[in-house]
């Protein structure tokens, strides 16, 4: 699968825009919106929830550590950049299908 529009790589590893709706029923890849990755998280936005089970949702969907995955930058927007360190290229699919990797 070629790389989404959302998607750039970074030295050391690549880059991840989201737009992050906090508040939702379940957590869910909802496709994309505004060239950004949309993720629906159950955790509310208050006390840094929403950032915290963004983090441990891509993580899952991408098959990598928490820690491999940081708030680059919107910390209290919706719209996000994400760092991925990671040195090989994501499966963009799993991403996408909102299935994590087995």
């Amino acid at each position: 699968m070629s790389r989404p529009v959302f998607a750039s790589r970074e030295e050391p590893g690549w880059g991840l825009d989201v737009w992050a709706q906090p508040g939702a029923k379940k957590n869910e890849v909802a496709g994309e919106y505004q060239g950004c990755l949309k993720v629906r998280l159950r955790a509310p936005a208050v006390d840094n929830k929403a950032n915290k089970g963004l983090i441990a949702y891509i993580a899952t969907l991408l098959g990598l550590k928490k820690s491999q995955v940081v708030i680059a930058s919107g910390h209290t927007n919706r719209r996000k950049h994400l760092t991925l360190n990671t040195a090989g290229e994501p499966d963009w699919g799993s991403l996408l299908s909102g299935v994590s990797p087995r």
